[in-house]
């Protein structure tokens, strides 16, 4: 099976950022292990309450596989007490790459 694209959105305490962005570095070099990869992120502001914001991550896997494997990684399962202090919501949505909208230069 071919690559595997997430939309990945994340709300996250405001107060618990350094532990939100320590688990973030750690998923990262174990996703690593299997071929994954955080392609982008993006910070999006939570309006209605200053106390947290969402982080909206593009994340891609070779195969469905090495995400399964990620996922049910020791250290990741290690790492999840980081992980449950700063993140309020996750949502994980499978998607695919898009058109290629580059203005030509």
């Amino acid at each position: 099976l071919g690559r595997m694209t997430l939309g990945v959105i994340l709300t996250v305490r405001s107060e618990a950022i350094e532990q939100f962005h320590a688990f973030e570095r750690k998923a990262a070099q174990i996703m690593a292990r299997y071929g994954g990869a955080i392609e982008r992120t993006v910070v999006l502001p939570f309006e209605t309450a200053p106390d947290r914001f969402k982080e909206v991550h593009i994340v891609t896997f070779p195969n469905r596989e090495a995400f399964e494997a990620y996922r049910a990684d020791a250290d990741l399962r290690a790492a999840a007490h980081l992980r449950e202090a700063a993140v309020l919501a996750t949502e994980i949505h499978e998607g695919e790459d898009g058109p290629d909208y580059h203005a030509p230069g």
